[in-house]
C-alpha cells in the first residue's frame, strides 16, 4: 500500500530533524564506529585519542607499503595498529612522569631548583615502579610483534613483485613476437592482467636497464 501524501509529509518533516549525533559524546561515537576494522569490528581508539589522526596515521601506512592483496592489507593494518599502541606507551610514560609533577609538587621543598625537580622524577620513578615496567613489558612485546609482521610483509611482498615481473617478462615476450609478426595482442587472452601500457613500459626499462650495464666504448659504437 503506497504511503498518503500526509505520511510522506511527515517522514520528510522527520528527515530534516535526523541529523546524526549532536553531543560531543554522540559524535565521538560515530567517529569511532567509523574506524572499526572490517575483519573484527573492533576499535582500538580508546577514549579521549583523535580518531582523525588515527585515520590519517592509517593511511600513512596505507601509502608507505601499498598493499596489493587481502595478506598484505591485513598486515599493514596490523603494523598501523601496533605502531599506534607503541606511540600510546610513550604517551603514557609522559603522563605519568607529569602526573608525578602534580602530585608531588608540594614535596622536597627545601630543595633547591633543578635538584628538586630530579628528586620529584626519581620519586615518581619509584611510586609508578609498577606501572612503568608494565609499560615497558608491553612495549617490548608490541615492538617485538611489530618487527615480526614487518618481516612478513617484505617477505610476501617480494615474492608478489617477483611473480609479476616474471608474468611481465612472459608478457613482454608474447607481446613482441606479437608485433613481429603483426598480429594483435591482447594481454587478457594469455591470463595477464597488465595494460599494453604496463608491458611496454617494462620493455622501456628493462632496455634502459641493458643500456646503463654496457660498457661506454660499446655505447658510443
Amino acid at each position: 500500500m503506497s504511503a498518503t501524501p500526509s505520511q510522506i509529509a511527515a517522514n520528510q518533516a522527520n528527515a530534516q530533524k535526523s541529523t546524526g549525533p549532536t553531543t560531543t559524546e554522540g559524535k565521538q561515537r560515530s567517529s569511532l564506529n567509523a574506524l572499526k576494522t572490517g575483519l573484527t569490528g573492533r576499535t582500538l581508539l580508546m577514549p579521549g585519542e583523535d580518531a582523525e589522526a588515527y585515520q590519517l596515521h592509517c593511511e600513512r601506512f596505507e601509502d608507505q607499503f601499498q598493499p596489493a592483496t587481502s595478506e598484505e592489507k591485513e598486515l599493514v593494518q596490523s603494523l598501523a595498529d601496533l605502531r599506534w599502541r607503541l606511540l600510546r606507551c610513550s604517551q603514557l610514560e609522559h603522563n605519568l612522569f607529569a602526573l608525578g609533577r602534580v602530585e608531588f609538587a608540594q614535596t622536597f621543598d627545601h630543595e633547591p631548583e633543578p635538584v628538586r625537580s630530579a628528586l620529584i622524577q626519581a620519586h615518581t620513578l619509584r611510586t609508578y615502579a609498577k606501572d612503568l615496567n608494565n609499560l615497558s613489558i608491553q612495549e617490548t612485546r608490541l615492538d617485538k610483534r611489530f618487527q615480526r609482521e614487518l618481516t612478513e610483509l617484505n617477505r610476501i611482498q617480494a615474492e608478489r613483485h617477483e611473480e609479476e615481473r616474471i608474468a611481465l617478462r612472459q608478457a613482454a615476450q608474447l607481446y613482441m613476437q606479437a608485433k613481429k609478426e603483426n598480429k594483435p595482442f591482447n594481454p587478457a587472452q594469455f591470463g595477464f592482467e597488465f595494460s599494453i601500457e604496463e608491458i611496454e613500459l617494462f620493455i622501456q626499462a628493462c632496455s634502459a636497464s641493458r643500456t646503463a650495464q654496457m660498457p661506454a666504448r660499446a655505447v658510443a659504437s
